[in-house]
């Protein structure tokens, strides 16, 4: 069972719904969700906000919290999630942004990507991993398996969910 697989199943018994808010990934998130048939039951939407403007205006993001800690921080990846979990009928929301390569800096190295998880509870949580310069492809499946997994993580288990959760 893939990890998206278990997510649909573990949502769907637990009557929960979910959004992605990305940057880095690109959508890649929701494509790995939406890749499972019967997705539809539990993903409400994603956005894609490659750009600040898109963070700002699509996800709420404050313009204060962009020029103060940048768009690779756990700052804005609370921002984000928490902007689209208020925009939608989802139960929880992830978010993905961060720098996948090639290039970066000294302060925000390539392989640098900011998650975040917001409930409909008010719970926001931020992480920060450091998946270091493996390319641009490897950085963003990383990432996507990443956010898989702090999906799964907070969905509650309330059926027969079975099997390890891969890919």
């Amino acid at each position: 069972m893939t990890r998206a697989e278990a997510l649909l199943a573990r949502a769907r018994a637990a009557g929960w719904r979910v959004a992605t808010a990305e940057s880095c990934t690109g959508g890649l998130v929701a494509g790995a969700i939406t890749e499972v048939p019967g997705s539809s039951d539990i993903f409400d939407r994603g956005v894609v906000t490659y750009s600040n403007a898109a963070k700002a205006d699509l996800l709420g993001v404050g313009a204060d919290t962009l020029a103060a800690q940048g768009a690779v921080s756990e700052a804005v990846a609370a921002e984000m999630a928490a902007g689209l979990l208020a925009r939608s009928q989802a139960d929880v929301a992830v978010s993905v942004t961060g720098i996948a390569g090639p290039g970066g800096s000294e302060f925000k190295p390539e392989g640098r990507v900011c998650f975040g998880l917001a409930l409909r509870d008010g719970a926001v949580r931020t992480e920060t991993v450091e998946f270091g310069p493996r390319g641009r492809a490897l950085v963003r499946a990383a990432s996507v398996d990443h956010a898989l997994d702090l999906l799964l993580s907070v969905v509650p288990v309330t059926g027969p969910v079975t099997g390890p959760a891969t890919g």
